[in-house]
């Protein structure tokens, strides 16, 4: 057993990252500044977006996208059951009634066939959650899109990186939301970017994020700027900090190799639990795509052991490998339950999924022996407890 905890995720920052902080500390910029817009222009750059809004967080991109969007009370959204509360939450802030489609079985993505058997005429929206890293199929989500008239928001919290048929998510004719979180890719400590082709939407956004103030705050009091402002409408308090995109600017260049590292890890998983029965291995699309491996999430096949998923998680914890659990469904959370219930055994593939899923951990500082001791405990899990 290992004598230290390995942590199912760590962010990993270098000097240049801690330097760029303090450089923001010292300039008196902390705030939305210069090192912000810095942030924003190589970010769409590096997805080929013409326009990105940086913000706090990702959850904040989902709720001024639906808002710019004007969906609110009376309409409905298509979503999956398998991703992480905010995706849900925010939808029902907005006034709307979330509407989950199952999941497909090997990649866990949202299944296209089941999202065209959820449209009813109040759909407003579809927000496919690209999972783990691995891009949604796409194409027929969009065709269904066209078909009906929607929108597409792409949840692509785990998606920084991330390709379908050769091009960046971030790209298509939709709005892309990405993370920073500290489990993420690359991280800003929290925040957030939307990206779209649409510049009215991203002007929309930026209004939004900001208390609706014609000029940002680091414009109007810079050298070459002006106190006076306007308010054109009711906004948030949403936007990113110059302390977080000092972080960002020197995360990005290194995403490629970050993602490479987690390939490398992924791939090792996959060679070593090639022959275990007890595990549900992570499944690629079968279209041309750039997995990003945000995750590493294998289904732990219960009714061949006699433990179940939070246990396998606990026994692998006592032998100090960490986990993570991405996800238990959205409609086995006791609020959802209450406000959107789901017909018993409507949702087969992500209710079977929410009862095995669990995170291994996988991330760039991992080395080789760190994998091998992941490898080991869990094998030596199952070995304890196979039926």
């Amino acid at each position: 057993m290992r004598s230290e905890f390995l942590p199912f995720s760590t962010p990993t920052i270098d000097e240049e990252e801690i330097s760029e902080v303090v450089d923001s500390l010292r300039s008196g910029w902390i705030t939305t500044g210069p090192k912000v817009k810095r942030f924003e222009e190589e970010f769409k750059a590096y997805v080929g977006a013409p326009f990105a809004i940086p913000l706090s967080s990702a959850t904040a991109g989902l709720h001024l996208t639906l808002l710019a969007l004007g969906i609110g009370p009376g309409d409905e959204v298509i979503t999956t059951p398998l991703t992480f509360a905010s995706t849900v939450s925010m939808v029902i802030l907005v006034g709307a009634t979330p509407v989950l489609a199952d999941i497909e079985p090997g990649t866990l993505n949202i299944d296209p066939v089941k999202i065209r058997e959820k449209i009813t005429p109040r759909t407003k929206a579809l927000i496919p959650v690209h999972f783990a890293g691995q891009s949604c199929d796409l194409d027929p989500i969009f065709a269904i899109a066209r078909e009906f008239g929607l929108q597409v928001i792409e949840d692509a919290a785990h998606a920084i990186g991330t390709e379908y048929k050769g091009r960046k998510i971030g790209t298509f004719d939709s709005i892309s939301i990405f993370s920073f979180h500290p489990n993420k890719n690359i991280t800003t400590g929290e925040g957030g970017m939307v990206c779209t082709k649409d510049e009215t939407l991203a002007e929309e956004i930026s209004l939004l994020k900001f208390h609706g103030m014609s000029r940002e705050a680091w414009k109007r009091f810079s050298a070459a700027g002006t106190p006076n402002y306007d308010i054109l409408l009711p906004g948030f308090k949403y936007n990113m900090m110059d302390i977080q995109a000092a972080i960002g600017i020197h995360q990005l260049p290194k995403l490629d190799g970050f993602i490479a590292r987690r390939t490398e890890i992924a791939d090792f998983y996959t060679r070593e639990f090639a022959d275990v029965a007890e595990l549900a291995l992570p499944a690629y699309a079968p279209y041309e795509q750039r997995h990003a491996w945000h995750l590493y999430t294998p289904l732990v096949r219960i009714e061949l052991l006699t433990i179940d998923r939070d246990r396998f998680m606990a026994e692998l914890k006592a032998r100090n490998i960490g986990t993570g659990l991405h996800y238990k469904a959205i409609h086995h959370h006791e609020y959802y339950r209450k406000v959107m219930p789901v017909p018993a055994g409507s949702l087969p593939n992500a209710d079977y999924a929410s009862e095995r899923i669990l995170s291994l951990p996988l991330f760039p500082k991992m080395t080789l022996d760190d994998a091998r001791d992941v490898v080991a405990a869990v094998k030596d899990v199952i070995a304890r407890f196979r039926k």
